[in-house]
């Protein structure tokens, strides 16, 4: 019963890693292959733009997550006290993570317009001067973790939901009786019964935010002058711009490598101090 799925995963994903790992020691231009050894890796270390995607990458991935996790719990902690409407709102928030990321991306392309966006708009009517945006060097990147904070905090306002829901209502209760404030509550009862949750959203956050592309295509295409170039976006330049496809799968394989580390990191550190003591 489950050989499909093991065929599936062999075909779609154990072998085109292979074949990446194999490319990555080659020059290869689409047209012609020949054996490079290590030369890929080692023009990585001499990569400047590399570097820089790199930083871009862990900026965005940090801050993105952090966003999405801290303003979803706040979200999932309002709506879950809320008697009436709350559902209502729980789905106005989840629906941009129903849009595709290529949506999304053109529709805050409008927003961020230098010329004619809603965001300049406002400050033209509040007086206060425009702003370049996506077009600016030290907010771009900031600007496409926005679309994506936005795109996804629902999903996790919607997953840590379902962690709230299931802590016993009896902890609070006796949290009441022993005149536990909401603040005590909430860090010995709450955010401790929600590390399952918060370690799932944590994994998988990081691991979508390392392969940040499509927003960052649509929005800045890495630029301005590769402030917000990212490491899934150098994959794409070098292999279907630059027609550097040996280069392009060693670039890979080091995004391989950082993913699997850090979240062999996480899982690690997740482990511990499952048991819960919630005295």
């Amino acid at each position: 019963m489950i050989a499909p799925y093991y065929v599936f995963m062999l075909i779609f994903l154990l072998l085109p890693i292979l074949i990446n790992i194999y490319l990555s020691f080659h020059h290869y231009d689409m047209s012609s292959i020949r054996f490079a050894g290590l030369g890929n890796y080692k023009k990585m270390l001499t990569d400047s733009i590399l570097k820089t995607s790199i930083v871009n990458t862990f900026f965005f991935s940090v801050g993105t997550l952090s966003m999405t996790l801290v303003l979803g719990l706040l979200a999932a902690l309002a709506f879950n006290k809320v008697r009436r409407g709350g559902r209502f709102f729980r789905t106005a928030f989840f629906m941009p993570y129903v849009v595709s990321m290529a949506t999304a991306s053109m529709i805050w392309l409008w927003l961020y317009d230098p010329g004619y966006g809603f965001f300049n708009g406002v400050l033209d009517l509040i007086g206060l001067p425009r702003s370049k945006w996506t077009f600016d060097v030290d907010i771009a990147l900031i600007c496409v973790m926005l679309v994506t904070v936005w795109k996804f905090v629902g999903y996790n306002m919607v997953i840590l939901t379902s962690g709230l829901l299931a802590i016993p209502e009896q902890l609070y209760e006796a949290a009441r009786i022993e005149g536990a404030s909401s603040i005590k509550q909430l860090f010995s009862i709450t955010l401790p019964m929600l590390r399952p949750t918060t370690f799932l959203l944590i994994v998988t956050g990081f691991i979508n935010n390392f392969n940040v592309f499509e927003q960052v295509n649509i929005l800045t295409g890495g630029g301005p002058m590769n402030s917000t170039t990212t490491i899934m976006h150098q994959v794409y330049v070098r292999a279907f711009v630059e027609y550097n496809m040996g280069y392009a799968s060693a670039v890979t394989v080091l995004l391989i490598v950082i993913v699997a580390g850090f979240t062999g990191l996480n899982f690690g550190v997740g482990s511990r101090g499952q048991d819960l003591d919630l005295s």
